[in-house]
């Protein structure tokens, strides 16, 4: 052993150990090339079955439609192929040499089997990683069957989440379990970090919370019109951070979460119908009869609109009722059903046209803002 001693900055002697004496020494070429053989065959093999597993699946999506086995089988076609690849580098290993001469070949040799592991597992994490789409699919049809949107936005998130989590502890068994890595450590490390990034964060958690909120009480649907703060629109996503709205201007608003919680939303989209309140103003010198007339008009107006609701408890209301200070004011008050904004506008629009015409008939003239002034002679 002694004979092979090099000097700390002698590199050339170093890297002439390692090759020539430590790896090779023991292995002839020929067990190197069958090392690379064994691998390459691990290689088309994993591709030999991912063609077929791939195969498979699509008959029998074509034959039974898109079933439990089709989904499993798309999910595990490249899982499969890493494990065999990791199958490979184990077998890979068989034609070498290693002892513990000098203790370096046997550490190599512990490595590689080592690296197999790390291979193996990674092909495990990784088919459960994928076997999440197969439930984000029953997800999604278990969502399409309910009647609120809200839900499809939870099934992304859901997907993301278990992905997540599959990713950490993969990572976490690996490092204790494989590479013997002190898990105590990573976590007492990521506990303090995690206060640091806490207090950094709170803005972000605090809009994570109100995310929670926003699904569990669900005040809006994705698509209704909603008003929060000044902004009026539909809603076109729900995120983990913030809602997206798209205003009447066309323009597109990003809403904390956690503003939204702690604000007053309108939900404009689920109202049962739009109310009118509107008052028409006839000038003094119409009189009794033509003020009455002119109620009467408004009334036989509104009863010849079918979107005007008539239940009894939102029936059109017409009262004569105030004295203005240049007019005399009639109060209007109707329901439009359904609550869509533009039949809204066309429903008023023919109100308001129908209203002219038979004033106009009646020779009743519309008030405006005006004074009279007398003056008194001597």
């Amino acid at each position: 052993m002694t004979s092979f001693l090099i000097a700390a900055g002698d590199k050339t002697n170093w890297w002439t150990m390692i090759v020539k004496y430590e790896i090779i020494k023991g292995n002839a070429i020929w067990r190197f090339a069958l090392v690379l053989l064994v691998v390459l065959v691990a290689m088309v093999a994993g591709r030999v079955v991912q063609f077929a597993m791939s195969g498979y699946s699509s008959r029998l999506v074509q034959k039974k439609g898109e079933c439990l086995r089709s989904l499993l089988l798309k999910a595990l076609i490249k899982p499969v192929y890493v494990a065999i690849f990791a199958a490979g580098i184990f077998l890979a290993r068989i034609p070498l040499y290693f002892d513990d001469e000098l203790g370096i070949r046997f550490a190599i040799g512990t490595g590689w089997i080592k690296i197999a592991k790390v291979v193996a597992a990674i092909s495990a994490a990784y088919a459960l990683y994928r076997l999440v789409d197969v439930i984000e699919y029953y997800l999604n049809r278990v969502v399409s069957k309910t009647d609120t949107r809200l839900d499809d936005m939870l099934v992304p998130i859901v997907r993301k989440a278990l992905r997540l989590t599959i990713a950490i502890i993969a990572i976490l068994l690996i490092a204790e379990n494989i590479l013997g890595t002190s898990i105590k450590s990573l976590l007492m490390g990521a506990g303090v970090g995690g206060i640091a990034i806490a207090l950094a964060a709170k803005d972000t958690i605090a809009n994570f919370f109100g995310s929670v909120t926003i699904f569990t009480d669900r005040p809006f649907q994705m698509g209704e019109m909603v008003k929060i703060g000044e902004h009026c629109g539909p809603v076109e996503e729900v995120g983990f951070r913030s809602t997206r709205v798209r205003t009447l201007e066309g323009h597109l608003v990003t809403i904390p979460n956690s503003l939204i919680t702690s604000s007053t939303v309108e939900n404009i989209g689920r109202r049962p119908f739009i109310r009118r309140t509107s008052n028409i103003t006839v000038t003094y010198d119409s009189g009794h009869k033509k003020t009455k007339k002119a109620v009467e008009i408004i009334k036989e107006a509104l009863a010849e609109v079918a979107e005007i609701n008539t239940d009894p408890d939102r029936l059109p209301r017409v009262y004569f009722n105030d004295f203005n200070d240049w007019s005399l004011n009639i109060y209007m008050s109707y329901w439009v059903k359904p609550p869509d904004f533009w039949l809204f506008n066309q429903v008023n629009e023919r109100v308001n046209l129908e209203i002219m015409k038979r004033f106009e008939a009646e020779q009743i003239e519309f008030a405006f803002p005006s004074q009279t002034l007398y003056v008194k002679k001597d």
